[in-house]
């Protein structure tokens, strides 16, 4: 019996990955273990292994490269020897609940329901209209009847941006669309030419509605001399990053204020096993956060090999998703962009994130003495309900020695 290779699931929120590219051809072996084929998702490229052995098989209607697939669509099969394989896959409708599971990753297993991905309900018409589980909890919010309406997702899904677009255009009857100063939320047409979020942009904005929505930040700000910093860095050969340093003394700072390496799961307060600093890099398809793992064990030319090969890997497409979860803190640095200060958003479920402003020569008192020092201002954002501010201004004052008085290791 063919068995079914199907789009995995990588991660509890995903509904929908990408086909990146095929790694076996059609007639090709497989066995258990090989790797089968390439998913983009969210953020990252995943090389799929397949957890069972036979000839690949892929039907001429079977989703093509680059095509987005719902969790749980079939994409091919694997035949045992002299097996005929189906013509055909069924549509991504057509498989809801299918039980065969062909291939898994190293961060997830793959499923095949595709509930997660196309749930179904009766219309009027008597068809079935898909709509994904954000779309539907966002309509229910909104108070959209989304049974009625035509998705404009690959697959004729209902996605968020048309229960949007049906919320501002033909709000719900009973609806209150009431702003908060007692106005009449806008109804403008919004024109212009539109372009489709990217997987990793979608990514981004559901966590930092996440962290909006249900945390409670609040933000310190300190002032940090980097004077002895920049010598040491001057002095260092191969010369490192000032985030190598950084995320160095963040991990001794979260050694010694080990509140601020906790997250909250339910009303627990969880502390971390590790510390697993997160760094945002800027790249072509958005923000990621490559994490280096037990940084707190590691040298800071450690680091910097770590740091680098990550970053790489991260401008070229290349994380996958192990090297961008488990982060138990995360930094985010502008100064390279000239920024001085800025507010960051914690990455949930972290408690807090530090965001780096540009190192710069200002005038500052020093030894009673106005002179010129190198200074950094740093902003610690943390989720209030998991730590006060007391932890976090400790925190700060500790990263504040281990800058001033750096450790060349």
């Amino acid at each position: 019996m063919a068995i079914d290779v199907v789009m995995p699931r990588l991660g509890w929120t995903m509904e929908e990955g990408t086909l990146v590219e095929w790694l076996k051809s059609p007639g090709d072996a497989v066995a258990a273990g090989d790797l089968l084929f390439t998913v983009e998702s969210d953020k990252a490229l995943n090389e799929i292994e397949s957890m069972d052995a036979g000839t690949l098989h892929i039907p001429s209607n079977a989703p093509t490269t680059g095509d987005v697939i719902p969790v749980g669509a079939v994409i091919g099969y694997l035949l045992a020897d002299g097996e005929q394989g189906p013509t055909e896959v069924p549509t991504p409708t057509a498989v809801a609940g299918a039980s065969g599971v062909a291939v898994s990753s190293a961060t997830a297993t793959a499923t095949a329901s595709v509930d997660a991905a196309a749930s179904t309900s009766s219309v009027p018409s008597g068809k079935s209209a898909a709509i994904s589980p954000r779309a539907r909890k966002l309509a229910k919010e909104l108070g959209v009847e989304w049974q009625g309406l035509s998705g404009s997702g690959s697959t004729g899904r209902i996605t968020e941006d048309d229960i949007r677009a049906a919320a501002q255009n033909a709000p719900a009857a009973g609806t209150d669309l009431q702003s908060d100063a007692g106005q009449p939320a806008s109804t403008e047409s919004i024109t212009g030419e539109r372009t489709t979020m990217s997987p990793i942009r979608r990514a981004i904005a559901e966590r930092l509605s996440v962290s909006h929505r249900d945390g409670a930040p609040v933000t310190l700000t300190a002032e940090l001399d980097a004077t002895a910093l920049v010598e040491l860095r001057e002095q260092t050969k191969p010369r490192r990053s000032f985030n190598d340093y950084l995320i160095r003394y963040v991990a001794t700072a979260l050694e010694r204020h080990p509140a601020l390496n906790t997250s909250l799961s339910g009303a627990d307060v969880v502390q971390r096993d590790g510390i697993h600093i997160g760094f945002a890099v800027d790249t072509d398809k958005g923000l990621l956060v490559p994490v280096i793992r037990d940084a707190d064990g590691k040298s800071v030319s450690e680091i910097a090999r770590e740091s680098s090969r990550l970053s790489g890997r991260a401008l070229r497409g290349e994380l996958s998703g192990d090297e961008m979860t488990g982060g138990t803190f995360t930094i985010t640095n502008l100064g390279a962009a000239g920024i001085d200060a800025f507010t960051p958003i914690v990455n949930p479920p972290q408690c807090a994130i530090l965001g780096v402003g540009r190192i710069a020569q200002r005038p500052a008192v020093h030894d009673g003495q106005i002179v010129v020092r190198w200074l950094c201002v740093v902003s610690l954002t943390f989720d209030h309900r998991i730590v006060d501010g007391g932890p976090a201004a400790r925190f700060l004052a500790t990263l504040r020695e281990l800058v001033e008085a750096p450790a060349s290791s």
